[in-house]
């Protein structure tokens, strides 16, 4: 398939001591590109899309190095621009067990963080798009980012393009002086299908429904009579057993049908880092191929064998999903 799907965010390296190990302990660092809508960019180009991602990155080898291990995907890199400020970075120490994973950013004056409105041929990067994804974290890092995000989302909006989101809201962000969930609430209402549930909605519209089944319906109502746009939701429910097992499920409300999938178990964690995107990767692919039930299950099938992929970015084809989703969980050698 050749879809076109445009993917506007931030390109961040990730460093990590290898294997479970401690900041304290390690003398080494691995490093990995990633970003979360560079995640989604990533996996469904993996997937066969064709794939634009909007971005700046440093001018400097760093960015080179960027730049190189996205085109190795096979993603469009003809918007993502060079200025003088560092690539955003990110800590993780990866937990096991009983102990969590713990993530410090250091990204708030990168090379994303000083995009600008102006940087941007939003006409020209639209042309011949199906789907425009964005997510909630692109807005927090800078007011720069959020103008060039809105004007994007309402230029998609006037050449009625379908736009995907994952407003997720981080707290760390939002240092620019701007309400982040007023913000969030603002561009949603530009945007076709959400990609949250009850927490996010709550968080957006600073309501209170509950997250069993009953209230995600309300909220998804609720929603729709604020966001009038919006017109799927699809949301992911995580059960972390301890930070090595955890549980996925995929649920969604569309023409006041709800329908879920069933839980899908990860035993044996190799890495939560990107699972979100994973999900919503599956998601806008599912919604290219499928109808929305077997969407659904694509994106949660998509988010579970995420967990046994090191890095950031789902590196499994749509074959290898599909069997995921059809109960192929066993993990024979493929000869």
């Amino acid at each position: 398939m050749a879809s076109k799907i445009l993917t506007f965010g931030e390109v961040i390296m990730r460093l990590s001591p290898p294997g479970n190990k401690t900041m304290k302990q390690s003398h080494e660092m691995e490093f990995f590109f990633g970003g979360t809508e560079l995640n989604v960019a990533s996996s469904l180009a993996t997937m066969g899309c064709d794939v634009t991602h909007i971005s700046n990155v440093s001018d400097d080898f760093v960015g080179e190095s960027a730049l190189s291990f996205i085109k190795s995907f096979g993603i469009n890199t003809t918007f993502i621009n060079k200025n003088e400020h560092p690539l955003g970075l990110y800590f993780l120490e990866v937990g096991a067990s009983v102990r969590a994973s713990r993530i410090a950013y250091n990204r708030l004056n990168g090379s994303f963080a000083n995009i600008k409105p102006e940087q941007v041929d939003w006409k020209k990067a639209l042309e011949g798009c199906e789907f425009f994804h964005w997510t909630g974290i692109s807005p927090g890092i800078s007011e720069g980012a959020y103008e060039t995000l809105k004007e994007g989302l309402l230029t998609a909006r006037e050449m009625g393009i379908e736009v995907t989101t994952d407003p997720a809201y981080r707290s760390n962000l939002w240092k620019y002086g701007k309400n982040g969930n007023e913000v969030l609430k603002e561009l949603v209402s530009y945007s076709t299908v959400f990609i949250g549930g009850v927490n996010e909605i709550n968080e957006i519209l600073g309501t209170q429904f509950s997250s069993d089944q009953q209230g995600f319906m309300e909220a998804c109502e609720e929603l729709k009579k604020q966001c009038p746009s919006i017109h799927k939701i699809f949301d992911k429910i995580r059960i972390g057993v301890t930070a090595s097992s955890q549980q996925t499920q995929g649920r969604a409300l569309i023409n006041g049908n709800y329908f879920e999938t069933k839980f899908l178990e990860i035993d044996q964690v190799v890495d939560r880092i990107g699972t979100g995107d994973a999900f919503a990767a599956g998601l806008i692919y599912g919604l290219l191929n499928f109808d929305d039930e077997k969407a659904l299950n694509f994106a949660n099938a998509s988010c579970a064998i995420k967990h046994t992929i090191l890095g950031d970015i789902n590196y499994c084809s749509a074959e290898d999903i599909l069997e995921v989703m059809a109960g192929n969980s066993g993990g024979r050698i493929k000869r």
